[in-house]
């Protein structure tokens, strides 16, 4: 079989199987067991693939067929221009939460400390620690597992000096105050999960997913608790759904945060609340 031949199997099989993307995953998988570019196999596709790679090809396409996120069968997800492990543990860094990181980096203070809740695959507090400039940058999630993967992830991108903390949500923190607070907290009602994507319901940890019956479970108790732990004039930063901004700004606003702003990602989709703690 050659090359080309190859990625048409591979196309063909997820096409099959209902891989909204088959082409570029079919690619991906390619160049993840040869390592050939989009210009390699325009140089080198009519040429015999090596029995070894193709069975090691036909391997992962199978395991795509099955609905298997292409990042846990890789290993790898990209997010802010880097790379970071990905599997079961936590979500997939995904590039509608790169909105929030632009958002720290653009309109909070270059100094101080911040705080990255909820933060499974430490994408956020990676990216902030390697692209800011903070004095510290602390990382919290529930889950030990996350926490393990987080850590991974730092010490792989060069930042091994951020804290990592086990709790649910601020129950780890006493009196502690920061400049910046961020996360992306569990937001989808627990009714829409199971009719989500395969590659979501069935290999995201539920426990990332689920924002109980309304999705606001989590913005309740950091608006009600965030207060308590932002320095005077501190901001918060936080991923939202898409039909979410007036819900979760109303929540803010009660709690008497101010500067309440919804910033939206790429696709035009209210993304992200920011507002800032009253003096």
């Amino acid at each position: 079989m050659k090359i080309y031949e190859l990625l048409n199997y591979g196309r063909n099989v997820l096409g099959a199987a209902g891989i909204p993307d088959a082409e570029t995953d079919a690619f991906l998988l390619l160049s993840e067991v040869s390592g050939m570019t989009r210009s390699d196999l325009f140089l080198h596709g009519t040429e015999l693939a090596d029995p070894d790679m193709k069975a090691k090809y036909e391997h992962l396409i199978a395991r795509r067929a099955e609905r298997i996120p292409l990042q846990h069968i890789t290993g790898k997800a990209y997010f802010m221009g880097m790379e970071f492990i990905s599997d079961e543990r936590t979500l997939i860094p995904r590039p509608d939460t790169e909105t929030l990181v632009e958002a720290v980096l653009e309109k909070a203070s270059a100094e101080g400390t911040l705080l990255d809740l909820c933060t499974g695959s430490g994408c956020i507090a990676v990216s902030l620690a390697k692209l800011g400039a903070f004095d510290q940058v602390t990382a919290s999630d529930i889950s030990e597992e996350a926490l393990a993967a987080a850590r991974e992830n730092a010490v792989l991108n060069g930042c091994p000096e951020i804290r990592f903390v086990q709790g649910d949500l601020f129950d780890a923190f006493t009196d502690e105050r920061f400049d910046v607070i961020t996360a992306n907290p569990p937001y989808i009602r627990d009714a829409v999960i199971r009719e989500l994507m395969p590659e979501v319901r069935d290999h995201d940890p539920y426990i990332a997913l689920s924002g109980g019956t309304d999705g606001l479970v989590f913005y309740r108790r950091l608006a009600a608790e965030a207060g308590a732990y932002l320095a005077p004039g501190g901001r918060i930063f936080l991923e939202i759904g898409y039909d979410q901004a007036e819900n979760v700004g109303k929540l803010f606003a009660e709690a008497g945060f101010a500067d309440i702003r919804i910033l939206k990602d790429l696709g035009g989709n209210p993304r992200v609340i920011m507002c800032r703690r009253n003096q």
